[in-house]
């Protein structure tokens, strides 16, 4: 049975209001529904019926960061080209190809017609749109700058998903290789080196101690495989876990990958530059400091700043200029301080902080560039270590017995 919330894609054919035939595809809680939709857009239907589903259902896309960005754009360059708000949520909704996308574009567009304004359609997804979208499409609306704020917005988020993809891309390779060299190792102790230790059985002599090791750490393998598969799994769900939904555990482990070697760095330099892209986005936009600074705390990808960032909206609302209240936190580099310092003192704070964010932006694609370039020999080390070592301990009695005859 259909719920109310649940709706059905139909196919229709009709006529326009020149008489001429169309064909096209809605989605509707109902076929009385789509009909009403499709008669107040001036089409007089004469056939509809479900669309047939595919042999093989697939699961829904999921949305991304990415298709909001990408939306961001396309609404911001429609808007500006004149076209109407409904009409142009209805384009960028039937055009787009992750049908999750779509009902979501179409629902807000629903919301719009009912009578809701984009800023409050939005706010009731905040899944997908946080406070400072929300913030910032509200403040266009106000102001009829609802393009060139829309256009900020899609600046701001592809410059971050830029730098989201840069560091991962940094991360994901060591990761890999981290996790192939210990498949290849497991392999190694489950099923070569046992062939190995028979084969030493025939010698009938004693075994190098490090070779006696190896051979012990495989038999352990074999035994208790499964006790290291419960391990390996309860960590990973326990990490999960309490990285969803305990705030100490992830202010734990937020400063301790501050702390980390060139790592903390790029997470450092990563959410300067957050923070400065965000605030000025912000700061265009004519959204008061107060106001702005609880969005840009959530904007920092890091708990550390976040929570810096909400003492420094505390000291602004009793009435400190935010550079003050930046150096009291003490955790903001001096050249960003001096440049929110000018950018007050000149009324030119969304230029100053752009700058800012430009300069730290650079500094975290050196350091991923970097980091690509030192984690390459460390990798090579640390597969040469695991697969030389097993292979010296097999071939070591081998070599001995060589010796000896």
């Amino acid at each position: 049975m259909t719920t109310k919330t649940e709706k059905i894609d139909f196919i229709w054919t009709g006529v326009d209001k020149t008489r001429k035939k169309i064909t096209g595809e809605i989605s509707a809680r109902s076929e009385l529904v789509a009909k009403v939709e499709l008669r107040q857009q001036g089409f007089r239907v004469t056939k509809i019926k479900p669309k047939p589903k595919p042999l093989f259902g697939s699961r829904p896309q999921s949305i991304t960061s990415g298709d909001i960005a990408f939306f961001s754009r396309q609404l911001a360059t429609m808007l500006a080209s004149g076209i109407p708000l409904v009409q142009a949520l209805e384009i960028v909704g039937r055009g787009h190809s992750n049908a999750s996308m779509q009902d979501l574009l179409l629902s807000i567009k629903a919301d719009i017609e009912g009578g809701s304004t984009l800023a409050e359609a939005l706010g009731k997804r905040p899944v997908y749109f946080d406070d400072l979208f929300c913030n910032l499409v509200g403040a266009g609306e106000q102001a009829g700058v609802l393009d060139t704020l829309l256009d900020k917005i899609a600046t701001y988020k592809e410059k971050t998903e830029s730098m989201k993809k840069k560091i991962q891309k940094a991360l994901t390779y060591p990761i890999a290789v981290i996790v192939v060299a210990v498949v290849v190792t497991a392999i190694l102790l489950l099923f070569v080196v046992p062939v190995f230790e028979d084969l030493f059985k025939s010698f009938g002599a004693d075994l190098p101690g490090f070779t006696r090791m190896v051979i012990d750490m495989s038999q352990w393998l074999q035994e208790y495989w499964w006790i290291l598969l419960i391990i390996i799994v309860a960590s990973v769900f326990t990490f999960t876990y309490f990285k969803k939904r305990s705030r100490p555990f992830n202010h734990f482990l937020d400063k301790v990958l501050l702390r980390m070697p060139i790592v903390g760095q790029i997470i450092s330099k990563s959410a300067v530059a957050r923070f400065a892209r965000t605030l000025s986005t912000m700061s265009a936009a004519g959204v008061p400091l107060v106001e702005a600074l609880r969005s840009v705390a959530g904007a920092c990808g890091n708990i550390i700043y976040a929570e810096a960032v909400l003492k420094m909206r505390e000291n602004v609302a009793d009435g400190q200029r935010l550079q003050f209240a930046m150096q009291q936190v003490g955790i903001w580099p001096f050249m960003v301080q001096q440049m929110v310092s000018i950018g007050e003192e000149s009324g030119s704070m969304d230029f100053m902080l752009a700058k800012v964010a430009d300069f730290f932006e650079e500094e975290v694609d050196n350091l991923v560039d970097n980091l690509s370039s030192l984690m390459e020999p460390i990798i090579l080390v640390v597969l040469g270590t695991l697969v030389g070592g097993l292979v010296v301990a097999m071939y070591l009695p081998i070599f001995k017995l060589g010796a000896a005859i």
